[in-house]
């Protein structure tokens, strides 16, 4: 009684040794299984509106805020020349209550109190508060009128053969 021997396991079994034609056959069959219609890239710059649009609402909303921040901090700066009691002669102290007088917006005497201190501080200050608001505003109606719809169209155009 022989047992007959198990036939020998193999883990990896390669693929057998193929003749140069026949390969050449194989390669030609995949090339035509691989066959897609042929589309050709063509890049273009565009020009989308919606970003230059947005950016020049950024530049003005950036503008009108720089401006009207500039115009309160002048005046706060006037408000602590005053209340510390600068020189007035001072090239800058001058320069800055000239400034802070064009930029009041007519808040000169709106308020009238007893100290010419306290009378400084309310009324510079409303000014200043004043601007503040306006910048926020012309900003606000800036971006909600002038940014493009977030509901835009998209057209493209594909080639299928």
């Amino acid at each position: 009684m022989n047992p007959e021997p198990d036939p020998p396991t193999r883990r990896y079994d390669p693929a057998p040794p193929v003749d140069p034609a026949h390969r050449e056959v194989r390669q030609e069959f995949r090339e035509e299984v691989r066959q897609e219609p042929r589309q050709e890239v063509v890049q273009e710059r565009t020009e989308d509106s919606r970003a230059s649009r947005v950016r020049t609402i950024r530049v003005v909303t950036s503008l009108i805020s720089f401006i009207t921040a500039l115009f309160a901090v002048v005046l706060a700066i006037a408000i602590v020349l005053v209340l510390a009691e600068a020189n007035p002669e001072n090239g800058f102290a001058s320069f800055i209550g000239d400034f802070a007088g064009a930029v009041s917006l007519g808040f000169d005497g709106l308020f009238t109190p007893d100290s010419e201190k306290l009378a400084v501080l309310f009324n510079y200050g409303a000014a200043a508060i004043v601007w503040l608001l306006i910048g926020s505003a012309l900003t606000y109606l800036v971006r909600r009128f002038g940014a493009p719809s977030p509901n835009r169209t998209v057209s493209y155009r594909r080639t299928v053969q």
